[in-house]
C-alpha cells in the first residue's frame, strides 16, 4: 500500500464518521482530490486506488495532466482554481467540472466556448459567504440572479455552490459558516432551481461542512501531503 492509498482510507473513513455523526448516507458526499503542485504520477496513483474525481486549482497546470492521463477510465477532472476571462476556452474544452463561476461574463464565455459534441460543462456558483476581503464569489444576496442567468445558458449544467470561507478556530465556528451556505443553497432550490451540488468543506474542516450539509468535500493534503 503507498501513502496514498493508506491518506485516502483515511480521509474515507472520515467522511463516513461524519456522515455517520450527521445522520446522513456516506454515498451522498463525494470526495475531490486536489492535487496542485503535484504531477500526474499521484493522480495516476490516487487513481488505481480507485479515486475518480479530481480538483485543479492552476488551469494550465490541471490541462498537463488532463494530456497526461488522456485515456485513464472514468477519470473526472474539476477546475476549482479563479477562472480569468482569458482562460475560459481551455477549461470549456477540457474540464468536466467548473467550480468558480462568480460572474455572468465567465459563464457567457463557458457556454459559447463549451464544444457542442461534449456533456454540458457542470457549474457551480462561487459565494463569498463570509465575506472575506481576499476572497472570490458573488455576494450571496446576489447569487440567485447570478444562478437564474447561469442555469438560462445553453451548454452548461448549473449543479450548485462552491464556497471557500475563511478558516475559524473551532468546529462549531466552521459548521456555522457552512450553516449560511447550506441555507442560501436550500433557499435557492425553493426559489425553483434544482441544484444537487454544495462544494464546501476541505482537509482541516470536511466534518463541519458533511454536518452542515456539504456534497462535495475538496481534499487536498489530507491524501497528498504538505505542498512544496
Amino acid at each position: 500500500m503507498t501513502m496514498i492509498d493508506g491518506n485516502l482510507q483515511t480521509v474515507r473513513d472520515r467522511i463516513a464518521t461524519a456522515c455517520s455523526s450527521a445522520g446522513r448516507h456516506v454515498e451522498d458526499v463525494t470526495l475531490l482530490a486536489v492535487s496542485k503542485t503535484f504531477g500526474p504520477e499521484v493522480v495516476r496513483v490516487a487513481h488505481v486506488a480507485g479515486q475518480r474525481a479530481f480538483g485543479e486549482n492552476y488551469i494550465q497546470e490541471g490541462l498537463g495532466k488532463i494530456a497526461a492521463l488522456n485515456g485513464l477510465p472514468d477519470i473526472e477532472w474539476h477546475c476549482i482554481g479563479p477562472i480569468q476571462s482569458n482562460k475560459t476556452r481551455p477549461v470549456a474544452e477540457h474540464f468536466d467540472w467548473a467550480h468558480t463561476v462568480d460572474r455572468l461574463k465567465i459563464a457567457e464565455r463557458l457556454s459559447a466556448q463549451r464544444p457542442e459534441g461534449r456533456a454540458p460543462l457542470n457549474v457551480c456558483i462561487q459565494v463569498n459567504i463570509d465575506g472575506g476581503l481576499a476572497k472570490s464569489g458573488v455576494a450571496p444576496h446576489e447569487a440567485l440572479a447570478l444562478a437564474r442567468a447561469v442555469a438560462a445558458l445553453p451548454r452548461l449544467r448549473l449543479r450548485g455552490l462552491m464556497t471557500i470561507p475563511e478558516p475559524v478556530p473551532d468546529f462549531e465556528a466552521a459548521r456555522a459558516v457552512h450553516m449560511r451556505a447550506k441555507a442560501l443553497f436550500d433557499q435557492m432550490n425553493a426559489q425553483g432551481l434544482a441544484l444537487d451540488t454544495l462544494s464546501m468543506g476541505m482537509s482541516a474542516d470536511l466534518e463541519a461542512a458533511i454536518a452542515a450539509g456539504s456534497t462535495m468535500v475538496r481534499v487536498g493534503t489530507a491524501i497528498f501531503g504538505a505542498r512544496s
